[in-house]
């Protein structure tokens, strides 16, 4: 099964806090996967701050289009204990 992202909040810098339909909750680095192409606006913290959750794909996405794999993102989150 797909996970679905339900919730995104901007925390700091290309961090940002996700909650999954399945209940998995927890912070997301981003940085290290900023760079060229489409994702290369996301290295302005003010652009990066404007993700949002697309309400067909069930992930993070930008204005530009710019959107990571919900399954990579699920893989991502760092749960807190």
């Amino acid at each position: 099964m797909i996970p679905k992202v339900i919730e995104a909040k901007y925390v700091r810098d290309f961090v940002l806090h996700l909650r999954f339909a399945d209940g998995t909750e927890g912070d997301v680095d981003l940085g290290d996967k900023l760079g060229g192409g489409v994702f290369a606006p996301l290295c302005d913290p003010a652009y990066f701050r404007q993700a949002t959750v697309h309400p067909e794909l069930h992930t993070v996405v930008w204005p530009n289009g710019a959107d990571f794999a919900p399954e990579f993102l699920h893989e991502r989150v760092q749960v807190k204990a």
